[in-house]
């Protein structure tokens, strides 16, 4: 099996000119750092102990950087390298004003950049996050005796029965990190059937990341507009969630003719797609992106602009998150939770399994299975009209004690 995979992969290096040309015409590559990907370092390496954090993306890096700020005042860990595989990351990674951290890219796996990229920065502990399994990075790590663990580890039901149709060759993938520390339940079902050892289980992550961008908020035409209305946000949304939510709107305004409507779609390149949706209902809608003033008739108002979803966190306090009634998933929700917000989700949340088990028995995040009844719950929110602290603080609490159950696990293996 692994000799398939480095075939597939050696392919992929060949044609990857033409994969980075495409990808760079697309703006999804950086101009000059992409060469990173191919072992041409834009840092160096400091002396004395490393560790290397790798994630996907954003949601990856987002949930160890509290992990790292704790890290970083840690005297003997002398330099922390963080990769992730997408643009979207580094510039947020860019966002933080980090003494010993420094960012790369994750080199394309293969064994020659998977060797070159370990002999360069020679790390004393490297931590993969979620579930970020690299044949070739794996193997160079076993082969070179460096210690690795997969932090917050994901498998799903759906990842799952990918993995074990692959019989030992992914049970040699998982067994080959020193400890794997399960974010949830779920993941610990599916490692034991793997047969995985040094199962640890401290918490999600996730519940300790932090607050970016506190000062981050609406501007002030929008602020203007929605003075003396009423509104909510569908966050997230994919494809089918904007009509659910524009009928949900239509039907409220019955009650409530001064409402509004948010909508924060998953993918902005589907704008004119929902947009049309809207038109064909005979909705007035509005986008964010073209930053002049609101007509007052303005029922929809749609976000067709990227990071900039915390700033609608922090005003709405009714947030439906997409991904969870048309399309099976969900999103995380302890971002929105964070700013206090009343959560609605539909029932497809099989990412997040636990987190919402948690938010809905505290009464933080609230199920509906369709239309109708999120209809139902948007007006007993509005009815009720609550935003307690207590949820963020909750939450800030749990995830600090898991944060700290974490720090010492990492120092513990760095001693030993």
């Amino acid at each position: 099996m692994i000799f398939i995979y480095r075939l597939l992969i050696n392919l992929i290096l060949i044609f990857s000119p033409l994969i980075v040309l495409f990808r760079l015409i697309k703006k999804k590559e950086h101009f000059t750092r992409f060469k990173e990907k191919f072992t041409f370092f834009s840092q160096k390496r400091k002396k004395g102990n490393l560790i290397w954090f790798h994630g996907a993306s954003v949601g990856e890096l987002m949930s160890v950087i509290p992990l790292i700020e704790k890290l970083e005042k840690k005297k003997n860990i002398k330099q922390i390298l963080v990769t992730t595989s997408t643009l979207s990351s580094a510039k947020i990674f860019n966002k933080f004003k980090f003494k010993k951290t420094v960012h790369q890219f994750f080199p394309l796996d293969t064994k020659y950049l998977s060797e070159k990229f370990l002999n360069y920065w020679q790390p004393n502990l490297v931590i993969f996050i979620d579930s970020e399994i690299w044949p070739n990075m794996l193997y160079s790590l076993k082969k070179k005796n460096i210690n690795h663990i997969l932090l917050n580890a994901r498998v799903t039901k759906k990842s799952f029965k990918r993995w074990i149709k692959l019989g030992n060759f992914s049970k040699k993938l998982f067994q080959s990190f020193n400890y794997v520390y399960p974010q949830n339940e779920e993941t610990l079902k599916h490692l034991n059937k793997l047969k995985v050892r040094n199962i640890k289980k401290i918490g999600n992550l996730k519940f300790s990341e932090s607050i970016l961008d506190l000062k981050e908020t609406v501007n002030q035409n929008l602020k203007n507009f929605l003075n003396h209305k009423k509104y909510w946000c569908a966050a997230s949304t994919h494809e089918g969630e904007e009509l659910v939510a524009a009928n949900t709107h239509i039907a409220i305004q019955k009650k409530i003719s001064n409402l509004v409507t948010i909508i924060i779609p998953r993918n902005i390149q589907r704008t004119q797609e929902i947009v049309d949706t809207f038109s064909n209902l005979g909705l007035k809608f509005h986008l964010h992106s073209l930053n002049k003033k609101i007509p007052k008739n303005t029922q929809i108002y749609v976000v067709d602009t990227y990071g900039e979803t915390k700033a609608f966190f922090k005003i709405c306090k009714i947030v439906f998150l997409g991904k969870s009634l048309t399309t099976e998933g969900g999103q995380n929700p302890l971002e929105p939770a964070r700013f206090n917000c009343n959560i609605i989700h539909g029932p497809k949340v099989s990412n997040f399994p636990e987190i919402y088990d948690f938010l809905d028995k505290n009464k933080i995040s609230f199920k509906v299975n369709n239309e109708n009844q999120l209809i139902k719950k948007i007006n007993e929110l509005f009815k009720k009209d609550i935003k307690s602290k207590y949820f963020g603080n909750k939450i800030k609490v749990m995830g600090q004690k898991i944060l700290e159950k974490t720090v010492i696990e990492i120092e513990n293996i760095i001693v030993r």
